[in-house]
This record gives structure tokens, sequence and C-alpha cells, in this order.
């Protein structure tokens, strides 16, 4: 089977890299496992501007690398921590820059974690909409982790890590289909 051309995993969480990131190396290993190259997207090392409705080449070197690396993968994982019962504001914002065309038909897996399992359909249920509104092909599981999955910052729990590399391996599989065959347009994308 042929090398997918690129995963794009990112880290939607303001903090320095801690668990969350811990975990996506992981999924980055488990992708090159599953013949797919790579890479990370860390949005506490990588400055988005604030979306103010500007077009998108109005934006600096950083905010138009993030959006281009997301337009140019294959497959997108994302990762939020559960802020306030939700996905954080950075990565929202990032997703605010994104034209529609950026994630359109293009598989997108989802990753949450919160201090507890009472908040896993946070970020699952408010992400799942946004995604819809670009026309995302999104997994239709996710996954979720806890503090509990970790040991000394590593993902350690057997569960939490077969869980993801299958979520990996899910993006995998599902950027091969033909984005040309899979329709209608999103709304968002009949009317801008």
């Amino acid at each position: 089977m042929a090398e997918l051309a690129e995963l794009l995993i990112v880290v939607g969480a303001a903090t320095p890299p801690g668990r969350l990131a811990a975990a996506m190396k992981f999924a980055e290993e488990a992708a090159a496992g599953g013949g797919a190259a790579a890479s990370l997207l860390n949005l506490a090392e990588t400055r988005v501007e604030i979306c103010d409705g500007r077009p998108l080449d109005g934006y600096g070197a950083a905010t138009r690398q993030a959006v281009a690396r997301i337009a140019a993968a294959a497959a997108v994982l994302i990762a939020a921590p559960v802020y306030r019962a939700t996905y954080p504001g950075v990565l929202k914002n990032l997703l605010d820059i994104v034209p529609v065309e950026g994630l359109q038909n293009k598989p997108v897996g989802i990753v949450a974690m919160g201090g507890s399992p009472h908040h896993y359909l946070g970020v699952d249920s408010q992400l799942r909409h946004v995604l819809a509104w670009f026309g995302a092909l999104v997994a239709p599981t996710s996954v979720y982790l806890t503090g509990a999955d970790f040991q000394d910052g590593q993902l350690s729990a057997a569960t939490a890590r077969q869980d993801l590399a299958a979520l990996t391996q899910t993006l995998i599989d599902l950027a091969r289909l033909d984005p040309a065959r899979l329709g209608p347009k999103p709304l968002a994308a009949r009317f801008t």
C-alpha cells in the first residue's frame, strides 16, 4: 500500500508540551507504523494570530504556515484538552482562520483529554459540529484520555494506546478515499 502524504497532528493547547503532547508523539509513531508520514503542529509552540476577519494573506508567516500545513495534510488528528467543558480558544482561533477548503472532505480524528472521565463529551460533541461545518470527514469514534492513562508523563495505559493507534489507523484508511467522490459540498462552501 502506498504511503499516505501526511497525517498532521494538531495539539490544540496553549500550555507548554505535557502529557497531551506526549500522547500525540505516540500517535505520530503509530502513524509511521501504519504507513503514514506524520508531523506535529503544537499550538503552544506556534504563534497563531487572533482571527479578526482579514484575508489569510494578511496574517504573519507563522499563522499562514499553520493554515497551509492543515490544508496540505492528507488527514488531521486534532488533540485538545477540556477547558471549561469545551476545547481551548487557541484551537478555535486557528479553526476560525482555516478556509473551508482546508478541511473539506478531509479525514479528521478527535482526541480529548480531561481531568476525569466526566467530561468526555465536551470536546467531542462541540468540535464535531465545527468540523461538520467544514465538511470534514470526521472519524466516527474518538479517543478520550485522562491523567490515569499516563505514568511519568508518558501514555502508558494499554487501552488508551490501543485506542489511539486504532484512531490513527482509521484516519490513514479514510485518507485513501477519493475526496472527489464525497459530496455534496458543505453549506459553508456554497456560500463563501
